[in-house]
C-alpha cells in the first residue's frame, strides 16, 4: 500500500512542502510518495495508475490548492481514499468543518460532491468556500500584488483596515436571490458563501452548511456605512458577531445568486483573484 501525498510548494506563504513533511508523524509504518500536485497534468493518468485496495492519497495545501484540484478533476471518477491535510496559511476550510491546527487528516469526499459553481468575466467553476466581492477581493488583490514583490508575510487584517480607511471606495449594488430583486448603497462586502469561513479567519455567514439537505448558498450584505462605522464594526467578523449589526448586515439564502457592483473590482474565489468584475452569479444545480 502506498499513501500518495501531493504537496504545493506555494501553500503556507512558500513552507508547503516543509508542512507537508508533518505528515510522517502520521504516516509511520506506511510507504510515503511525495509529489508537487502543480506538477500533475493528466489526473485521469495519475488515479488510473493506482490500486483501490491498495493506494491512498492525501492532499496537502490550502483552500486554493482544493480549489484547482476540484476544478482539475472536474467530472472526473475515482475511487481512491481522498484526504486532506491543511499546509495553507488561511485554512478556511479546515476552520469551517472543527479541524484544528495539528489534526490528523481527514477523508473529503463526502465535502466535493455537488460543490456549487460561479459564472465570473465568461468563467465557469466550482468553489469550495466561497466567491467574496468587495473588499475582500481587493484585499487578495493587494495581498497578491505584495506577494509578487517578495513579501512573504501578507497580513490581510491590515490591508483591509488601510483599505476601509483610506484606499477602498465602496459600491452601488444590485442584488438577485432566486428572482427577487433587491438594491443597495454603499456595499463594502458581497461574498456568496458555501461555507462559514472564508479569507483567513472570517465567519461570514455562522449560519451556513455546506452540508445541508436544502443545497442553499448564503449571502452577506455588508451595507450602508461610512468608513468609521464600517470599521468599528468589521472585527466582529472574526466571530460571526457582525450579523447583530441588522442596520448594516444581512444575509440572504437561495439557491442563484446574482450580484451586480456599479463599477469593477477584484473578486476572490476561495482565495484566488479574478481582477475587474463587474458581475457575478453563484448557484447549485
Amino acid at each position: 500500500m502506498s499513501t500518495y501525498v501531493l504537496f504545493n510548494m506555494a501553500s503556507g506563504n512558500g513552507r508547503g512542502k516543509e508542512k507537508a513533511d508533518e505528515l510522517k508523524v502520521f504516516l509511520r509504518g506506511k510507504k510515503a510518495v511525495y509529489k508537487d500536485i502543480t506538477k500533475i497534468k493528466d489526473w485521469s493518468s495519475f488515479f488510473a495508475d493506482l490500486s483501490f485496495r491498495e493506494d491512498e492519497v492525501i492532499i496537502c495545501g490550502g483552500d486554493g490548492t482544493l480549489n484547482h484540484f476540484i476544478n482539475d478533476t472536474e467530472g472526473l471518477k475515482y475511487n481512491i481514499p481522498l484526504y486532506y491535510y491543511p499546509t495553507g496559511s488561511g485554512n478556511d476550510f479546515w476552520n469551517d468543518i472543527g479541524k484544528k491546527p495539528g489534526d490528523n487528516p481527514i477523508r473529503i469526499e463526502q465535502y466535493l460532491k455537488d460543490l456549487p459553481f460561479v459564472e465570473v468575466n465568461g468563467m465557469k467553476m466550482r468553489f469550495l468556500n466561497g466567491i467574496g466581492y468587495g473588499i475582500d477581493g481587493y484585499c487578495c488583490e493587494v495581498g497578491d500584488q505584495q506577494r509578487a514583490a517578495g513579501n512573504k508575510n501578507i497580513n490581510y487584517a491590515g490591508i483591509a483596515i488601510k483599505g476601509l480607511l483610506f484606499h477602498y471606495k465602496p459600491t452601488n449594488a444590485e442584488i438577485e436571490v432566486d428572482g427577487q430583486h433587491y438594491s443597495y448603497k454603499k456595499v463594502w462586502l458581497a461574498p456568496s458563501m458555501n461555507g462559514r469561513y472564508y479569507g483567513g479567519g472570517m465567519i461570514a455567514t455562522p449560519d451556513q452548511d455546506r452540508l445541508s439537505k436544502n443545497r442553499l448558498l448564503s449571502l452577506l450584505i455588508f451595507h450602508g456605512s461610512g468608513k468609521i462605522p464600517t470599521l468599528a464594526i468589521f472585527p466582529s467578523i472574526f466571530k460571526g458577531k457582525h450579523v447583530d449589526h441588522k442596520k448594516n448586515v444581512e444575509v440572504k439564502t437561495g439557491h442563484r445568486i446574482k450580484v451586480t457592483f456599479d463599477r469593477p473590482v477584484a473578486l476572490q474565489i476561495d482565495g484566488e483573484t479574478v481582477l475587474n468584475v463587474k458581475t457575478y452569479t453563484a448557484y447549485k444545480e
